[in-house]
């Protein structure tokens, strides 16, 4: 497949004398690239070697600049507002990540606002910056953004959820005030996946903008705005592993061709150089780009393995103009590196550096109460200790690209990625919604490629049709992913029949089952279907994408039956009773390559409207607000995680009208002690980290519930109140 740039990033590039065509090879984030200071770094090339032990301090010769502050806002579309002189001092006061959906995208209704809005700010670019090329970058605009500098269109881009650069050296005024204006909509396009979803599609700037000053001789920025390297790692062992490192380069300089060498170097946290090598000195002609790859070996490499050590070198691409006997570095991109290798069976499922592991993951949306999708690193931060918390080892991100951070913290945490583009339910059947679709993809391999995390490639989720232009379509993305990146799998999300035909594409593939929420039983129905699709196709690599079931944390009923799904009853007792009878059904059926759970928070969807909890989707683990965590989560926890748990269910239900009751407990111990209002219920041995003592009776008032157990050698308690009028 082409490797060209986007043309709206081609776009973007020629307002700056940016063009380029490169052939052949996969990319990823440059967003890794060090921030800092305009000055050019010096150092000489070191001889081609295999690896040495000196320390090593990455150059940082790029500025970035943040653009965060200083917005003004409209919620409407104003005419003229691309203008310098437009008067925006009646806007409101802004800052990004923004929506404007963050209050009515929440509240039911399938009503929020869907249409244009517009962002305006001043910028003075630093005097010193002037030479440099210059490039705006949106880490994500929903969905459709049109970019103006001082008047001057920079360009369009479709799709909400990838990163996009514009060249804007030409636009931009160093030393002097800029005017950028933002055009956004996030009103239905039929050209542009997701025509629908159960989620709300909040519009704004939800991501953060920055400016970006890069050499005219540079690592190419306009790559689907990746990081213009790429790491390709085989034969990964413990012994040694081999690294392919592709640079895409380009000369911006005009009417002078530049002697340019290349070098890689592969260290380790604390500096320690495990890989070093540098190209002969090549000449690239102004206004030209070329690729060059280099490979370097690993030797007694230590291994990214997941949780247990989610290990990271980095690499490191200096550029250095070595032009009539200098030697400048004029550019340099740093990407994580993990080295690992990945496999999927379909007897055994899931292997990470030769070894089975069981993907036991979690669905994440971004999207969080108060804020909607224009959320913080610290929000992203926050997800990810409590899916630590919980015990899992998986995260399927959830139905498009996801910010940096999330990719960057499962990195650093060890958490095994499924990466998705947002083909959600419908499609158009047109050759601009095809193209838009493939963009899509590409953006997103080509931004992430080096994220050591990500596994899967997804190339859709929940296709309404099975028709011939929907399967098109699907074979044209799974044919994306085995070019762009034939190491690791692509993988679809299906919830048609075992048999249909979009779910055959990929490599790997995975169902998305709600037995006992959706129909059929909790007790049985999700281990039949694994077992009967595994015996008739037994070299069908497949797991289960999607299961869960909604829980109102206010709502509480003794062993409910299963509640209708749009109903407004949901009690937080039943979820619980889902995921343990289901949990039992995955846990027993190896084959089975992931499981994941829907969902690990409560998430906005502004069309429905049950569980009494209008505009949400309530099959959370956690709530939307982050404060609780279900009862649910501390089955997980105490079946998934190491950590001591131990944790008296329907702790909420503090308010009883029934003196008859059970109590139970979820935890990790071998046994737990009970007593109830300092009268002992006596010592119960779990099974399946469930502890049950049946036949409870509360007395009138206030009852006290305690649990104790040994976990490890370390005693534990646990105490409920529950009041029976």
């Amino acid at each position: 497949m082409s490797d060209l740039p986007s043309r709206r990033q081609i776009l973007g590039g020629a307002a700056a004398g940016v063009a380029a065509s490169f052939v052949g090879v996969p990319a990823v984030p440059a967003a890794h690239a060090a921030d800092g200071a305009t000055r050019p770094s010096r150092r000489t090339p070191a001889a081609a070697t295999g690896g040495t032990t000196a320390a090593y301090s990455a150059p940082d010769p790029r500025t970035r600049l943040d653009l965060d502050t200083g917005w003004r806002f409209v919620k409407s579309d104003v005419s003229g507002a691309q203008a310098s002189s437009f008067d925006d001092s009646a806007w409101a006061a802004v800052s990004t990540p923004h929506t404007w959906n963050a209050t009515d995208g929440a509240d039911g209704g399938n009503n929020y606002y869907r249409g244009v809005g517009w962002y305006r700010r001043h910028l003075t670019v630093p005097a010193g910056l002037a030479g440099r090329m210059l490039f705006l970058q949106f880490a994500g605009v929903n969905q459709v953004a049109d970019v103006w500098v001082n008047g001057v269109h920079l360009g369009q881009h479709k799709g909400g959820y990838s990163r996009f650069r514009f060249g804007a050296t030409d636009a931009l005024l160093p030393g002097k005030d800029n005017v950028i204006a933002v055009k956004v909509t996030n009103a239905a396009d039929p050209d542009i996946a997701p025509l629908s979803a159960d989620y709300t599609f909040a519009g704004g700037i939800y991501r953060n903008v920055s400016l970006w000053a890069v050499d005219r001789l540079q690592v190419q920025m306009l790559d689907y705005s990746g990081p213009g390297i790429y790491l390709r790692q085989s034969a990964v062992t413990t012994a040694s592993a081999t690294v392919g490192i592709t640079a895409k380069l380009w000369n911006n300089n005009t009417g002078a061709s530049r002697s340019v060498a290349v070098r890689t170097v592969v260290a380790d946290a604390d500096g320690t150089v495990v890989a070093d090598r540098t190209s002969a000195p090549q000449s690239l002609a102004a206004a030209a780009g070329t690729q060059l790859t280099q490979s370097v070996t690993v030797t007694n490499p230590r291994l990214w393995n997941g949780r247990s050590d989610p290990h990271l070198y980095s690499a490191t691409v200096e550029i250095h103009d070595v032009t009539g006997g200098g030697d400048t570095v004029t550019d340099a991109v740093t990407e994580p590196l993990g080295l690992r290798s990945l496999a999927v069976d379909a007897a055994t499922g899931f292997s990470l550096n030769g070894r089975n592991l069981a993907l036991r993951g979690v669905n994440l949306h971004q999207d969080r109460a108060g804020k909607g999708w224009a959320i913080s690193d610290a929000d992203h931060t926050q997800d990810f200790d409590l899916i630590e918390e919980i015990g899992a080892d998986a995260i399927r991100m959830a139905h498009y690209q996801h910010d940096q951070k999330d990719y960057n913290l499962a990195d650093e945490r060890g958490f095994v990625v499924w990466a998705e583009i947002p083909l959600v339910n419908a499609t158009t059947n047109s050759a601009a919604f095809t193209a838009s679709t493939e963009n899509q993809l590409r953006e997103l391999i080509r931004q992430n490629y080096n994220h050591p995390s990500i596994a899967f490639w997804s190339i859709g989720n929940e296709q309404n049709s099975d028709d011939t232009p929907t399967n098109t379509l699907l074979a044209a993305l799974a044919g994306i992913v085995a070019a762009e990146d034939p190491d690791r799998l692509s993988t679809y999300a299906s919830d048609l029949g075992d048999t249909a035909g979009v779910g055959k594409h990929t490599q790997v593939c995975a169902w998305n089952k709600y037995y006992g929420w959706y129909g059929g039983s909790k007790d049985g129905n999700l281990g039949s279907w694994a077992d009967g699709l595994h015996a008739s196709q037994p070299a069908l690599k497949f797991g289960v994408s999607e299961y869960g079931a909604g829980a109102n944390t206010t709502q509480h009923a003794l062993d409910p039956a299963a509640p209708a799904p749009s109903g407004s009853w949901h009690p937080e007792e039943y979820q619980a009773l889902f995921h343990e009878a289901a949990w039992k059904q995955i846990e027993a059926r190896p084959f089975l390559w992931g499981t994941f759970v829907w969902n690990m928070f409560d998430f906005a969807s502004d069309g429905r409207n049950e569980g009494s909890q209008p505009g949400i989707n309530d099959k959370g683990l956690v709530t939307r607000d982050r404060v609780t965590r279900k009862d649910a989560f501390y089955f997980y926890k105490a079946t998934w995680s190491t950590a001591p748990t131990l944790y008296i269910t329907s702790r909420r239900w503090a308010q009883r009208t029934d003196a008859a009751t059970q109590l139970k407990v979820y935890s990790n111990a071998a046994q737990v002690t009970a007593s109830l209002n300092g009268v002992s219920l006596g010592t119960v041995t779990g099974s399946d980290h469930v502890f049950v003592w049946n036949g409870v009776t509360l007395r009138q008032g206030q009852n006290t519930a305690s649990v104790t157990a040994t976990i490890n050698g370390t005693p534990y308690t646990d105490t409920v109140t529950w009041t029976l009028a």
